[in-house]
This record gives structure tokens, C-alpha cells and sequence, in this order.
């Protein structure tokens, strides 16, 4: 079962959004990233890796691999922010809280990491890829508990790039 992901996130209508970013980082992660409703044209909301989502879905749906797509859309920021666990009322939570009250209220604990600074999107090898993006792609994986096989870094084919070989496995006979 592959998860696939951005390297940020992204949420369409209301609802609890503890990464949220309502300043202009997240103005610019939108317009970088072109996070604006296909139909409608709205702007999606926009935030922080959230790690403790992505575990979340990672037990949820028995990820093997993660997909991670959009690297390249954090390359001109300074600094990136991986929300790691979440705390409400003194209590850290690092995986999802029981309470949806506890979620919608719930403070990110962030661990911060320096951007990379320049465009990616041509860099056809992952291990080309500036050490602080791939040590970007390393947390991420250490915080989501699963492998990240694939980064794009950009939209086209050409532009995803393979960490590690996954072995084919047959279909199962019906």
C-alpha cells in the first residue's frame, strides 16, 4: 500500500488544521505550490508537515511506502517546520489524540530545518539532491514510521526520483 503525500499540507474547507499557516509563508507556499481549487478556484489551506497526521494514516491504511510529492515548492524557505508531535493542556501527543475537542485545540511541537535554498526541480538523483533536502526527506520518514521510496520535484514524470529499488511482487492468483 503506497501513502502518497505532500512535503507540506494541505486541507480544502473547515475543520481542525494545527500546521496551519496564515502568514505570508503560507501565502507563498500557496502560490509556489499552486494550491487553488481546480473547479472552484478557492485557495486551499496550507501548513507544516504534520507527523502526527501522517502516522495517523500510516496505521490507519499499512503503508509500505510513502510517495512523497512537491519537495521542490520548499526550496526558497529559509527555515522548514515538521510538526512532530501536538500538546494541549500540558499533555504531548504524539499520536492522534482520542478527542476530536483535543485535535481542534491541539498546539504543533515543531522541530525546525534549514531550507535548501535553491531549485530542485531539475535534479534527476535523489542523492543530488542539496543534503538539507534530503535530510528534510530523512525526518520525515523517521517521523511518519514509514519508508519514503519516491520524492517529486516537480509535476512532470521525469521529475520523481527513486530512493530505493521495490521489489515486484506477482499478483496474487484469483
Amino acid at each position: 500500500v503506497i501513502g502518497i503525500t505532500k512535503a507540506y499540507v494541505t486541507r480544502v474547507g473547515a475543520g481542525p488544521f494545527p500546521t496551519e499557516l496564515f502568514d505570508e509563508v503560507g501565502e507563498r507556499m500557496t502560490d509556489i505550490g499552486g494550491e487553488y481549487g481546480t473547479t472552484t478556484g478557492r485557495r486551499r489551506r496550507v501548513g507544516w508537515f504534520d507527523s502526527v497526521l501522517a502516522r495517523y494514516a500510516n496505521r490507519v491504511n499499512g503503508f509500505t511506502d510513502i510517495f512523497l510529492t512537491k519537495l521542490d515548492v520548499l526550496s526558497e524557505f529559509e527555515t522548514l517546520k515538521v510538526a512532530t508531535s501536538y500538546r494541549h493542556d500540558g499533555e504531548e501527543f504524539h499520536h492522534f489524540p482520542p478527542h476530536q475537542s483535543i485535535f481542534h485545540h491541539a498546539e504543533p511541537v515543531f522541530t525546525d530545518m534549514p531550507g535548501w535554498g535553491r531549485d530542485i526541480s531539475e535534479v534527476t538523483e535523489y542523492d543530488d539532491l542539496p543534503q538539507e533536502a534530503r535530510d528534510y526527506v530523512d525526518l520525515l520518514e523517521e517521523q511518519a514510521e514509514t519508508p519514503i521510496t519516491w520524492v517529486s520535484v516537480g509535476p512532470k514524470r521525469s521529475q520523481t526520483l527513486i530512493r530505493r529499488d521495490v521489489p515486484l511482487v506477482p499478483a496474487a492468483a484469483s
